[in-house]
């Protein structure tokens, strides 16, 4: 069976400026700012970055200016080894193409003359202290990210060994304090209440929590409550995979309810299949535990192991034989 997705809100179309960029990631990325300030407003318009060789040496007909540019040792020593005037010439004709911004790596100082046209022309200019691979690498993971499709789904997620599960039910059902028992037994925090799911690469749906929110939860009747305060770092977790969606629902009269669950249900969001249970609810059910016992099924599943399907085929070898008999 197949549960499509009640997502909130399922279009995300990302314009990101230097701005945020900046502010988001410049302590991973090692930035320092330069000069053009003034262009922090930019879009970056395609999520990943461009080496300008070819445009240094004048080539500029095929030209992907919406990315980050990013020049290393190789381009610099080839700036150097043209005329003054050259080289400022080459730079000027790239800034004039509206590149987002221009990150220099290795922590090069750029020449005054590059530092005067990204002023002159509002192009953010950045020095790096990472290598050129690993700034290259550590940008396009940011990017990956940045540019990802993303919907909110309502839901608390945890980490429970290693197995992303994303815990739905309607309001009031109980999933915060099913999470918070959950923490208490040692397993990590991902989001509270509202989920933000990333779509990398049309493959792997991973979970975060909102920046507002972030390591928080609310529980009713004691408020909100800082969760790394009261149980330290171990109970959290940025973002995680999401490998399971457990739906808590209240169990009414006449409710068919699976015994043996031997056919795998699903969860679908972005057209990308999750494993999916539905655990019904009655006083006196320990959540917790439940939810925990299926994400350690859900574990042993992903490792080629089935319990009901192992029981299934006992059960028909028993009967055969017994059938024989008769």
């Amino acid at each position: 069976m197949k549960v499509q997705s009640n997502s909130i809100s399922t279009k995300f179309i990302p314009k990101i400026t230097i701005g945020e960029f900046y502010k988001q990631h410049g302590e991973l990325l090692q930035l320092k700012l330069i000069a053009g300030k003034k262009g922090f407003n930019r879009l970056i318009r395609e999520g990943s970055i461009n080496r300008p060789g070819l445009q240094l040496s004048g080539y500029l007909r095929y030209f992907p200016r919406q990315r980050v540019q990013i020049i290393g040792w190789g381009e610099m020593s080839y700036l150097k080894s043209l005329a003054t005037e050259e080289s400022e010439q080459r730079v000027r004709q790239l800034f004039m193409k509206k590149i987002p911004c221009l990150i220099i790596s290795r922590g090069m100082t750029p020449p005054s003359f590059i530092v005067k046209q990204a002023e002159l022309l509002g192009v953010p200019l950045f020095v790096s202290q990472l290598h050129t691979m690993r700034l290259i690498n550590t940008v396009t993971i940011c990017l990956e990210m940045d540019f990802a499709p993303r919907t909110n789904e309502q839901g608390s997620m945890v980490d429970i060994q290693g197995i992303g599960v994303l815990i739905k039910g309607p309001s009031g059902i109980g999933k915060s304090e099913c999470v918070l028992s959950l923490v208490e037994r040692g397993y990590s925090l991902v989001a509270d209440d509202i989920t933000t799911i990333y779509c990398l690469e049309g493959r792997e749906l991973v979970g975060r929590a909102p920046d507002l929110g972030r390591f928080h939860m609310e529980v009713r009747g004691i408020g909100i409550i800082d969760v790394t305060t009261l149980f330290g770092l171990r109970a959290i977790r940025p973002e995680k995979k999401l490998d399971m969606v457990a739906t808590l629902k209240e169990v009414e009269k006449g409710d068919e309810i699976e015994r043996v669950n031997l056919n795998q249900s699903y969860y679908e969001i972005f057209n990308i299949k999750v494993p999916h249970v539905t655990i019904p609810i009655r006083p006196g059910r320990d959540l917790a535990t439940l939810v925990e016992v299926a994400a350690l099924d859900q574990k042993l599943r992903s490792m080629g192991y089935n319990a009901a399907a192992e029981f299934n085929e006992k059960l028909l070898k028993i009967t055969g034989k017994n059938s024989r008999k008769l």
